[in-house]
């Protein structure tokens, strides 16, 4: 059972089975289907989705009048997209922050050059097919309804992409690691493009002072304090108490309030976990992404991710349960368009920017790698599904737009197969470990 599991959520067939259940349910009993995704579980002043906007919306379908004085309503879809995807957002920051920081991070240096350079070809490609498209093919007014959502098919689905490539490329490839490198890159500009561009509410950016006092407090008693203390003990008297008595329960108090704080800001609350990541004491190097090592790196970064990776499957499952729900009859010219932004924008995208760092910009290419193999990388890029998603749900208001859009994203993870079509016209030769 054991190996069973592992393999489920090693390979985040959670998600996948949550998104199919949901496209079934939503298909034959559409009602029943989002009447759990909108149940109310609790009406307060704290954490929750606007009171007034569930009631008018969904107030009649629960038999609800009235809910007293009260501001928020904890919805189960609230729950999971606003407050358990924090984690998930979490782990992609960890991912992205020791790729920056550490010194053999795989965003520092000459080295990140060149996917950096494709990974804006992979975000503008996308947004000017979209755009281009909806303006140009399907007219000015649906370019009107549909222009807020320019950012779904610039995602990149990490986890898939990497599974997809080690089967296209084979494990040992340097495209696998081309495609981590741009992958981890997305992440970043995708978490930047949310906070900016797609607020959950009215700006109030001055709440963003308690997160930030949040993440300065924790580093500085129960990181940078215990250690300037033990300075010169080769104990580390402080350092160890802090680590095995405290653990990661001080920097979940100050994400608790980090994320309040976004909440309250107007940000998406899903990205209220960021600040606090970077305080977590770390290790001096990092294996990589999906690295079956980084299990055994004792830091508490190290360690709290690898707490967070089985219950973020579940809240991916749930994630999938709560979003995918999109009745067939809902396809539409956002699901053209988020499609044609990613299987179109997204391999040209890579292909011509990582030409021109590879050629004229003289960045060069991994060893072994070859110009037409970024056409591949993109192809593979283009599944865009779990951040399409979410990105799909925050972009529009729920309706037959974002469900167009979100049938798109889920209509992404066909990329897989048109990635290892173009890896077998392309003539790649797979490279096993």
């Amino acid at each position: 059972m054991y190996r069973v599991w592992n393999f489920v959520t090693n390979y985040s067939l959670l998600l996948i089975f949550g998104a199919l259940i949901a496209l079934i349910w939503a298909n034959i009993d559409a009602h029943s289907y989002h009447h759990v995704v909108e149940y109310p579980i609790w009406f307060n002043d704290l954490v929750g989705t606007d009171a007034g906007k569930w009631m008018s919306k969904y107030g009649e379908d629960f038999h609800i009048d009235a809910i007293g004085d009260v501001s928020r309503v904890l919805t189960f879809h609230y729950l999971v997209n606003d407050v358990l995807m924090a984690f998930f957002f979490a782990i992609a920051a960890k991912e992205v922050w020791e790729a920056v920081i550490l010194e053999n991070g795989s965003l520092r240096g000459k080295k990140a050059a060149t996917p950096l350079v494709a990974t804006l070809g992979g975000m503008v490609g996308p947004i000017a097919v979209y755009l281009g498209m909806a303006y140009f093919v399907f007219g000015s007014e649906t370019y009107d309804a549909v222009a807020r959502g320019w950012a779904i098919p610039t995602a990149t689905d990490i986890a898939f992409s990497y599974l997809v490539g080690r089967i296209v490329f084979g494990a040992g490839h340097p495209a696998v690691r081309f495609l981590l490198l741009l992958a981890i890159a997305d992440d970043a500009a995708g978490l930047i493009i949310l906070a900016i561009f797609y607020p959950s509410g009215e700006l109030a950016p001055a709440m963003l002072l308690v997160s930030l006092a949040a993440a300065i407090a924790v580093f500085f008693l129960f990181n940078w304090l215990p250690r300037k203390m033990d300075a010169g003990d080769q104990l580390r008297p402080r350092s160890t108490w802090v680590r095995e008595k405290l653990s990661f329960w001080p920097y979940l108090v100050a994400g608790a309030i980090s994320w309040w704080a976004f909440q309250e800001s107007g940000l998406h609350p899903a990205l209220g976990l960021l600040p606090i990541v970077p305080t977590l004491p770390h290790a001096d190097r990092a294996f990589g992404i999906f690295s079956e090592a980084e299990q055994y790196l004792t830091d508490l970064l190290n360690h709290t991710e690898h707490l967070l990776k089985h219950p973020v499957e579940v809240i991916l499952f749930f994630f999938g349960l709560l979003n995918a729900g999109v009745e067939f009859n809902s396809i539409g010219a956002p699901t053209w368009l988020v499609l044609a932004g990613l299987l179109i924008g997204k391999p040209f995208g890579i292909l011509l920017f990582g030409w021109l760092a590879a050629g004229p910009m003289k960045l060069g290419l991994p060893v072994g790698m070859r110009i037409i193999d970024l056409f591949v990388i993109g192809c593979v890029a283009a599944i865009g599904f779990t951040v399409s998603l979410f990105v799909a749900s925050v972009a529009f208001p729920g309706g037959a737009v974002q469900d167009a859009a979100k049938m798109g994203a889920l209509f992404s993870f066909g990329a897989a197969l048109v990635s290892i079509i173009a890896g077998k016209l392309t003539r790649v030769q797979k490279q096993e470990d």
